[in-house]
């Protein structure tokens, strides 16, 4: 079994449905296990800035998918939710990235693991830290709370962790609805 981090954000539209659709998608699929999500953190989008905030929050999971085929069952769970690749870094529905898989480097077409922004992305790093806060990153050779502290105080400052309840509410009402 392989366990990854999967980063998860969205902006546009229900964000915390869209968090808790993706969440669900991942609990179902048949070779993959979600083993527990982070908080719910709103943050300040990065990059394209005139847009609306963020949630973002990362789940762990554990799978016997490699990491391509995850990547492919991503990218199928965005497409589910509405995605639309517009331009870089702009808004979104969902938006999913696999942070880290097992302790491996991957460089391929189209998947970089570890994620190669993610130690400059408070908005990822605060609720890895919360799930992994002593995984050393390979080729990074630091810890995740390290990251997260090496970075600036105003970013740290732009991401406010929001009650955990949120998504789970959010997931009752979805599921209701259905």
């Amino acid at each position: 079994m392989n366990r990854a981090y999967v980063a998860l954000g969205s902006n546009i539209g229900d964000k915390a449905g869209h968090l808790a659709a993706a969440i669900d998608a991942l609990r179902h699929l048949p070779t993959t296990r979600a083993i527990r999500p982070s908080s719910v953190y709103e943050t300040a989008p990065v990059g394209y800035t005139d847009q609306d905030l963020f949630y973002n929050m990362v789940i762990e999971l554990e799978t016997d998918l490699p990491a391509e085929q995850l990547l492919d069952v991503l990218q199928q769970i965005e497409q589910q939710e509405g995605r639309k690749r517009l331009f870089k870094n702009g808004p979104r529905t969902l938006d999913l990235d696999i942070l880290l898989y097992n302790s491996e480097m991957i460089h391929m077409d189209g998947l970089t693991v570890p994620h190669p922004r993610m130690q400059d992305r408070a908005f990822v790093l605060a609720p890895l830290d919360e799930l992994v806060s002593s995984y050393i990153v390979p080729g990074l050779n630091r810890t995740v709370a390290e990251l997260y502290q090496d970075l600036p105080e105003t970013e740290r400052t732009d991401v406010r962790r929001i009650e955990s309840g949120s998504i789970e509410g959010r997931r009752e009402k979805k599921n209701d609805r259905i």
